[in-house]
């Protein structure tokens, strides 16, 4: 993954209104949080393959950067993301802490996101 270049994301996201997306998001504050304080209190989220259509798509900050995608009725938006890596039509921004560790990620795609293992196991 590179750094982010706030002008290659806006470039996908303006090239990508009311295009119908396959999306992936994802928040952690990770495992690893308590196992260095039992108390502390673990929080994520995920959901994949949530179809959507933007009508406005932006990035701001100066880094980290945030994603706000404008939705039918709604916002769908992600704060922390400092990589990216394009592939064709799938974009994939993640948020990485200073040690390196995952704490969010959104990825969007023209076609649906492969199913994880883990994914399977946990239906």
């Amino acid at each position: 993954m590179k750094a982010i270049q706030p002008n290659h994301i806006q470039q996908y996201l303006d090239s990508h209104v009311a295009t119908p997306l396959f999306v992936h998001v994802e928040t952690t504050n990770g495992a690893y949080a308590t196992h260095n304080d039992p108390d502390f209190h673990n929080a994520g989220m995920f959901i994949r393959n949530a179809k959507i259509e933007y009508s406005i798509g932006q990035i701001k900050g100066n880094g980290p950067y945030r994603v706000g995608l404008k939705l039918n009725h709604g916002w769908l938006y992600v704060e922390g993301l400092t990589d990216f890596e394009v592939h064709g039509e799938q974009l994939l921004l993640a948020g990485h802490d200073r040690l390196g560790r995952l704490a969010c990620a959104l990825h969007i795609d023209v076609k649906p996101l492969p199913q994880g293992a883990s994914e399977v196991e946990n239906q």
